[in-house]
């Protein structure tokens, strides 16, 4: 089938129209070196044949199964309540607010999101939403290097790797020095964090909990980057932060973290939510648009598109960022969440998901060839240094229809046989037994025979 609906007549056309000779001609100022010198690999299949492979390839997927992975993706139990206050059709069909004045129920509802996340994270401001954390963590790296005008950042080697990976694309052909600082034990090696951090340094990133669930000490990195001009960039979980100090509380400049635990699903990986908030003096250079609250000519309440720093709508020179919009769905979907919760609710979950997390600790520290891989606090995700490679397990246990976690060895070198575990209100005790249950018999055949 074509996947193109124009023909070659069509292309003639159009080509000719513009005064070009071939679509190759279209590209002559990208350098040759940079230009795919084959054909896309894309088999010509008719709809009936390309339906019948999608069909093949969904049925590999593992549906069922009971989650205890994270990586900063959790399985939560979403409210009912929230499809139907989502799908209303002020919320859902308002696809983004490009005009504020047909658009005034996703415009309340970023707002409304926008408070939560200030609540969250004690900023003074946040913006409407990014499109996922790591884009909102490379984002936060660039607002440290236009309000600094240094041109080093240090980011720790315990943050989410993902989230190093998209920082690194976006600092690629820049003069940035970008250098990662070294863990020990787990955590931040904050001797050499100090050691590291100059009179250029812009920004230090580092997450509460860090990937391995640990608690990092904030102030102290703080102090460290403050002394030399440089902001903080926090990445939060923000189910777990409903039980820790803000990150406003431990000297943050900027706050990012992943939204996806706020009542969105899993869903295979996405979509997600990037949230981002910052102190005041910072809102005029932060990316995206921020959505305010304001009264019309007869006094009623209204709102609008307070800043939106993009090159649509400000010289390109000025732009922030060319994020093009947010998450406005999630972003609801994540209003909706935090409402209906409310900061009991949301503390009840992070407290139910922290006692999980220990109960199944203790319980897997008690199985033979199984103990910490670090020692230090966590709150609902922790990393188990196994007897063999945690890939092993996980393709194990799978089959029993258990997730039991992400292997670190996909990211880091060495780590072949770290599981880090994560736990959610969600998962009852019979869950956990069973977990325990997979552990001890895989154990039984893989170490103990």
């Amino acid at each position: 089938m074509t996947y193109i609906p124009n023909t070659d007549d069509d292309r003639r056309e159009m080509l000719k129209k513009i005064g070009v000779g071939k679509i190759e001609d279209l590209f002559e100022n990208i350098p040759s070196d940079l230009r795919l010198k084959r054909p896309l690999d894309i088999p010509a299949l008719s709809e009936l044949e390309l339906l019948r492979e999608i069909k093949t390839l969904s049925s590999e997927n593992r549906s069922g199964l009971v989650c205890f992975a994270g990586g900063g993706v959790y399985d939560h139990f979403i409210p009912s309540a929230m499809n139907t206050i989502m799908t209303r059709p002020e919320f859902m069909t308002a696809y983004t607010p490009y005009q504020p004045e047909v658009a005034q129920g996703t415009l309340q509802v970023i707002y409304e999101f926008q408070s939560h996340i200030c609540r969250l994270t004690g900023m003074g401001v946040a913006n409407a939403s990014m499109y996922d954390g790591a884009t909102a963590a490379a984002e936060a790296v660039n607002l440290s290097l236009r309000t600094t005008k240094k041109t080093k950042v240090l980011i720790s080697q315990s943050i989410n790797p993902l989230y190093a990976e998209v920082i690194s694309t976006y600092l690629s052909g820049t003069d940035i020095e970008l250098t990662v600082v070294p863990m020990k034990d787990g955590h931040t090696d904050f001797n050499r964090l100090e050691d590291m951090i100059d009179e250029n340094t812009a920004s230090i990133l580092l997450s509460q909990p860090n990937f391995f669930g640990l608690l990092e000490d904030i102030k102290v990195a703080a102090e460290m980057i403050h002394k030399v001009g440089g902001k903080l960039i926090v990445n939060i979980d923000p189910i777990a932060q409903a039980l820790l100090k803000t990150p406003s509380d431990c000297g943050a400049d900027i706050v990012i973290g992943e939204g996806q635990p706020m009542g969105i699903p899993v869903s295979f990986g996405g979509p997600l939510l990037g949230f981002f908030a910052a102190k005041k003096e910072l809102v005029r250079s932060m990316p995206g648009r921020i959505a305010g609250r304001t009264k019309d000519s007869q006094g009623k309440t209204g709102f609008v598109l307070t800043l939106q720093t993009r090159e649509q709508h400000i010289r390109r020179e000025k732009a922030t960022s060319n994020i093009c919009t947010n998450q406005a769905l999630c972003a609801t979907a994540a209003s909706v969440y935090l409402s209906l919760l409310g900061k009991t609710g949301l503390k009840k979950v992070a407290l139910l998901s922290a006692e999980n997390a220990q109960k199944l600790s203790d319980r897997i520290f008690k199985i033979e060839g199984f103990e910490p891989y670090f020692k230090g606090s966590f709150v609902r995700e922790f990393a188990v240094k196994t007897p063999k490679p945690a890939e092993e397990i996980i393709l194990s246990l799978v089959e029993k229809r258990i997730l039991p976690g992400i292997d670190a060895g996909r990211w880091f070198n060495g780590m072949d046989d770290c599981l880090i575990i994560a736990a959610t209100e969600k998962r009852t005790d019979e869950e956990i037994d069973r977990l325990i249950s997979g552990l001890k018999e895989w154990a039984m055949v893989n170490v103990l025979s």
